[in-house]
């Protein structure tokens, strides 16, 4: 059974405090049985022992106080690890007992030395990810000059094959960034600003159709997550979502149990059951499984995944497809 610190505490003082008042007891009956005239000269002084006891009262009092703060300073500690946990902070901060403040300098120093690393990985993954990008373009310039020179179908299969290239470039390059962004203290962002900053974006594509995209989210929202990150779950979702809809788009979202619920919803034609769960398997081409639906919901769920989030397909009461995506909520404003 494991006893909680406080409790170990509690439990020793009270039997620091039973010993010694038996140890007493016993030098005082030793004493006086050597001493039979001993009471007679004891009675004197505890009959004026009022600043004595009031000494003993002050002394219960503070020990008593320094127990307490003992246990406060764990208690923060505890809340200090806690906002780490959870985005709020990227180190421990706060000075504590020489016992404590060790563990505490380690444990700093290993979130820097870990912060570190992730950012060499993903810098790493942007070199590779920059390097493959150039032979991609080239070869799509080269597929371009075969198809101006005659070579149709050379050139499509050329094109088709560097999309798919270019497409998982991008894919393993998010799913870096954001296991990066998911293992570094203090990821976060507000859901408002990248959900109206999305909105105006899609609206600018689409405007020829006449699309309307509602936005009920609410201005205090954070989620723990990097705001590229976010952009790429929640614009591949409104993507697809002003792709399919026939008039409008509706983006709300709610706090449940921790987390944030982004919902979008469209007035398209919809989703088949059978289909919902293929689209967002790894591996899987959204144009096989779905036409239009794009691989940018694969990308979407594995995404969500990285931050301990999830991403399900419904039916819309607008008629279309009702897409939920749920991440880790943060309290408070990322720049207070």
């Amino acid at each position: 059974m494991i006893v909680s610190l406080r409790s170990r505490l509690l439990l020793g003082a009270v039997l620091w405090t039973i010993g010694l008042f038996i140890l007493t007891l016993v030098v005082i009956t030793a004493y006086m049985m050597h001493h039979p005239g001993a009471p007679k000269k004891f009675h004197g002084f505890f009959t004026h022992s009022l600043p004595l006891t009031s000494v003993g009262l002050v002394c219960l009092a503070i020990g008593v106080s320094q127990v307490r703060r003992g246990l406060t300073l764990i208690k923060q500690l505890r809340s200090r690890l806690g906002a780490v946990h959870q985005g709020h902070d990227s180190r421990v901060e706060g000075q504590y007992p020489t016992e404590i403040q060790p563990l505490v300098d380690d444990l700093n120093a290993l979130l820097a030395h870990r912060e570190q690393m992730v950012r060499r990985a993903v810098a790493k993954a942007g070199d590779l990810a920059h390097g493959l990008k150039t032979p991609l373009a080239v070869l799509t310039h080269e597929a371009e000059r075969a198809e101006s020179q005659g070579h149709t179908e050379v050139a499509r299969a050329i094109c088709g094959q560097v999309e798919r290239m270019r497409r998982q470039v991008d894919y393993h390059l998010a799913q870096a960034r954001a296991a990066a962004s998911g293992a570094t203290p203090g990821a976060r962002c507000m859901v408002a600003v990248s959900a109206e900053a999305l909105t105006r974006t899609m609206l600018r594509l689409h405007d020829s159709r006449g699309l309307t995209i509602d936005v009920d989210v609410a201005a205090d929202q954070a989620v723990r997550c990097q705001r590229e990150d976010l952009d790429e779950m929640l614009g591949n979702l409104l993507d697809n979502a002003c792709k399919w809809a026939r008039s409008c788009v509706r983006i709300a979202s709610t706090r449940t149990n921790g987390a944030i619920v982004l919902v979008v919803d469209d007035d398209g034609p919809g989703i088949a059951a059978s289909l919902r769960d293929a689209v967002l398997q790894r591996g899987v081409r959204a144009d096989e499984a779905a036409p239009g639906s794009g691989l940018g919901l694969a990308i979407v769920r594995d995404l969500a995944e990285l931050y301990g989030g999830s991403i399900a397909l419904d039916d819309s009461r607008a008629g279309g497809v009702r897409a939920r995506l749920q991440l880790p909520a943060v309290d408070g404003d990322p720049n207070s």
